[in-house]
């Protein structure tokens, strides 16, 4: 008898031996990065730089997966209705809060998506054609009071650019002319074929046309100076403190995807973006990283949402 009970204890002892060690530590296998825009443009950039170093941080591969359509919609709603198993991240630009301020109908509900990581910021810099007599904001918002005003390409109903237009508008009296075009490339192209007269984009979209003397830039619009357009000042500086928005992104992941797994993952893109060799890379393309905690992140959206708001609501903001 007590031969049988010891060997029925060595087996139970094994059996739990045998299931701890299918139990194995996240993560273990490839990574997907859901990109919810083509490739090749700024959000895509980001994505893919921050998840070749954060892979080397966690020692698995992290796929990036471009799933564009319906404004970051089609894509974020992949990975809201992904299994929560640390294996699927959305690294979404802002459209993941403000496409519920302009969509009567979204196909996931916000709280599907819980915020992990700041990624980094590529901050919006307002541009006119290089020619312009437009030398700094003040001259912009005075040369929009004169005649019919100027107008201000952007990359849709929504997009950073179009808020920008709506905060130039509703804080500092601008008298501009939206004009909608697919994409914020196509409305920067606009304003160097001067079918426009101003936009407002991404620096890593822009600052290549800056440095070739294609556009002029008139005031970058995050809290701090571009390090690659050092002499640039923010439109903060130059006294209009409502002005303030950038084209940043993150990652996020499925609901219930397990608290360790989200402190682990948000880390790992931390210790990537502070890493030398990420920071040489972005940097000099007018990307600013930032990282930081999960909680620093999650109150970043939350100030982004009360501050965006008011905005879309007061421009009558609305899906094209």
């Amino acid at each position: 008898m007590t031969h049988t009970l010891s060997r029925l204890a060595l087996a139970l002892l094994l059996g739990t031996a045998a299931v701890a060690s299918l139990a194995e530590p996240w993560p273990s296998k490839p990574i997907r990065f859901v990109v919810p825009f083509g490739p090749g443009g700024a959000n895509d950039l980001v994505a893919r730089a921050v998840a070749e170093a954060t892979s080397k941080q966690l020692g698995q591969p992290i796929i990036v997966d471009n799933k564009p359509g319906a404004g970051s919609v089609l894509g974020a709603d992949i990975v809201a209705k992904a299994a929560p198993d640390g294996y699927t991240f959305l690294t979404p630009a802002a459209g993941v809060v403000t496409n519920a301020m302009i969509r009567p109908k979204m196909p996931y509900k916000e709280e599907h998506l819980v915020p992990v990581a700041m990624m980094a910021v590529s901050p919006s810099v307002i541009v006119v054609p290089a020619d312009s007599p437009i030398k700094d904001l003040k001259g912009l918002i005075a040369a929009s009071k004169v005649g019919p005003g100027l107008n201000f390409s952007t990359a849709g109903t929504g997009s950073t650019p179009h808020f920008v237009a709506e905060m130039l508008k509703f804080k500092s009296g601008a008298k501009l002319q939206i004009v909608p075009y697919k994409s914020g490339s196509e409305g920067m192209v606009a304003v160097i074929g001067k079918q426009v007269d101003a936009t407002s984009e991404a620096s890593v979209v822009v600052l290549p046309q800056i440095k070739g003397g294609k556009l002029r830039a008139v005031a970058s619009t995050w809290n701090r100076r571009i390090a690659a357009l050092s002499d640039l000042p923010t439109a903060q500086e130059q006294g209009f403190a409502n002005v303030f928005i950038g084209h940043w992104s993150g990652v996020f992941a499925p609901r219930g995807t397990p608290l360790e797994i989200l402190d682990k993952m948000n880390r790992a893109v931390d210790a990537a973006l502070k890493s030398p060799e990420l920071r040489a890379r972005l940097i000099p393309q007018g990307i600013d990283p930032v990282g930081g905690s999960r909680e620093e992140f999650v109150k970043f959206i939350a100030s982004e949402k009360a501050r965006l708001g008011p905005i879309a609501k007061a421009a009558d903001m609305k899906e094209d």
